[in-house]
């Protein structure tokens, strides 16, 4: 049987879990950035992608998948801007975007990656 490996979990969930050579992580929000612009939000979110991807074995030329949700689809270029600096070479995964209340009002930009390892 495949072992599951979970990462910084608490009674609700997981902010990582790797199963096989698969990655999946939570929707990140900025933590560290929470309230900021629409960029200041996806760079801090982008660095903790590639802290938590780091953690788990992978990095994000092996990203899959990401689903990012945006609270005002207006932002969508300020968004892209900061994801076509960040995203590796040739390394460009399935993306959907979608417009969407998040959990709290400070939070403007969320994003959840599926990776290999």
């Amino acid at each position: 049987m495949t072992e599951i490996r979970r990462l910084h979990s608490n009674a609700r969930m997981s902010q990582a879990v790797v199963h096989g050579n698969t990655v999946y992580l939570a929707g990140q929000v900025a933590q560290r950035a929470g309230g900021g612009s629409v960029a200041e939000q996806t760079r801090d979110i982008l660095a903790r992608i590639d802290e938590l991807l780091a953690e788990t074995g992978s990095d994000k030329t092996k990203i899959l998948s990401a689903t990012i949700w945006l609270t005002d689809m207006s932002r969508f270029a300020e968004m892209n801007e900061i994801w076509d600096a960040w995203v590796a070479p040739n390394g460009q995964p399935a993306r959907a975007c979608v417009e969407s209340k998040l959990a709290a009002p400070s939070y403007n930009v969320e994003i959840a990656i599926i990776a290999a390892r």
